[in-house]
């Protein structure tokens, strides 16, 4: 029997080319009339932020920059971007970028409605209020967090990812434009698909999925496998934007159920190690699926199949690990860099292990999962 759950999207969604040139009409249909943009110098150089903020030029409206997102974002970011917010006087908050920039503005927002460190605010139920008003605008295939109510933050006196959920920190409004991912370059296409991927299969297998997520799980899956490859090898636009859907889709699966131990194991290497997050992820989720695949040969099976394998007539513990050699062989044809190869050191597994450990989804993930099993699967991805 279905037991009972609760699904929730707090975020409005507007998809489609070009929609990116609605936000000066979003933002005055919420009342706002000073937003602060929040990205990163990268976007503005290569000319993406522009493409956004040209609409709020041409509505004479005001508006403020602060670029300074880096990636795996730090508290630091975070309470600089809160004090030209309270300087500037801005009423709103517009994510233009990746992960980065949204879970910046997230954080951001968090401050301006409650005070006090970001630190205050880690893990469940500790947002309060409603952050003032947020619209997302992804840049990359991989995020999904323009629909998700969670912000992961680097604090840097631990140098730990710090995770902080809540629907009170969700977008009021994704503005989700194919026209800006047009020009990613490839690598950041395999890196960020694969993010999107993870999303998707996590969502999908963890111990809080429930039917809705499972719907949104495997169609990501699916769109994702079918596209990635084209996307990346082609640099097909076609393919980009089918997978900036699915990353959307990714997105509302996990966000309403939960990430697993590829999230545990990679946020620890962005908190040691500074890697990007989508390397972090596409390097670490053949692995782990590995590790996860006998929870649930049914789930691992259907995952074989939207990843486009032919799994008739094997066995079912075969079919479900279908999957896992449809995901080594799809990084291997992306080119998806090793541990060692993104400067990962032997000698800090146990130290990635402990941390993968303490992270808050770590009772998520379909298999029980313990420091030492965490640093197995590190040395089974680290020596492949």
């Amino acid at each position: 029997m279905i037991g009972s759950f609760e699904f929730v999207l707090p975020t409005r969604v507007v998809f489609g080319s070009g929609v990116c040139k609605n936000l000066a009409d979003e933002l005055t249909g919420l009342g706002k009339k000073h937003p602060l943009i929040i990205t990163d110098k990268g976007l503005i150089e290569a000319g993406v932020v522009e493409k956004v903020v040209k609409g709020l030029k041409e509505a004479g409206m005001i508006f403020d920059i602060f670029d300074e997102i880096e990636p795996n974002p730090r508290d630091f970011t975070v309470h600089k971007g809160y004090e030209v917010a309270l300087t500037k006087g801005s009423d709103s908050l517009v994510a233009i970028g990746g992960g980065s920039s949204m879970d910046t503005a997230k954080a951001i927002g968090v401050l301006l409605t409650h005070g006090g460190s970001i630190r205050d605010y880690e893990g469940l139920g500790k947002v309060e209020k409603p952050i003032c008003d947020l619209v997302a605008i992804p840049t990359t295939v991989g995020t999904g967090s323009e629909v998700t109510f969670w912000s992961v933050i680097t604090d840097t006196e631990r140098h730990f990812k710090m995770s902080i959920g809540s629907p009170l920190i969700a977008a009021k409004v994704a503005l989700v434009d194919p026209d800006l991912v047009e020009s990613l370059p490839p690598s950041i296409v395999a890196s960020t698909g694969m993010d999107a991927l993870t999303h998707a299969v996590e969502g999908y297998t963890c111990t809080l999925a429930e039917p809705i997520t499972d719907a949104c799980g495997i169609y990501a899956i699916r769109m994702i496998a079918e596209n990635i490859r084209k996307a990346v090898q082609e640099n097909d636009k076609e393919a980009k934007t089918n997978l900036l859907l699915g990353s959307l889709i990714a997105g509302i699966c996990f966000g309403n159920s939960d990430i697993a131990g590829v999230h545990c194991m990679g946020e620890a290497l962005g908190g040691l190690y500074d890697t990007p997050h989508g390397v972090a992820m596409a390097a670490l989720l053949p692995h782990v699926m590995e590790y996860n695949y006998v929870s649930d040969y049914g789930k691992f099976a259907e995952m074989a199949r939207a990843l486009g394998e032919d799994i008739e007539g094997l066995t079912e513990e075969s079919a479900a690990y279908a999957s896992v050699l449809a995901v080594k062989k799809l990084s291997r044809d992306l080119k998806i860099p090793t541990l060692v190869e993104v400067g990962v050191k032997a000698e800090d597994l146990p130290e990635l292990a402990k941390r993968s450990a303490v992270n808050v989804s770590v009772d998520s993930n379909p298999v029980p999962v313990t420091e030492k099993d965490f640093l197995e699967i590190f040395k089974k991805a680290y020596y492949n």
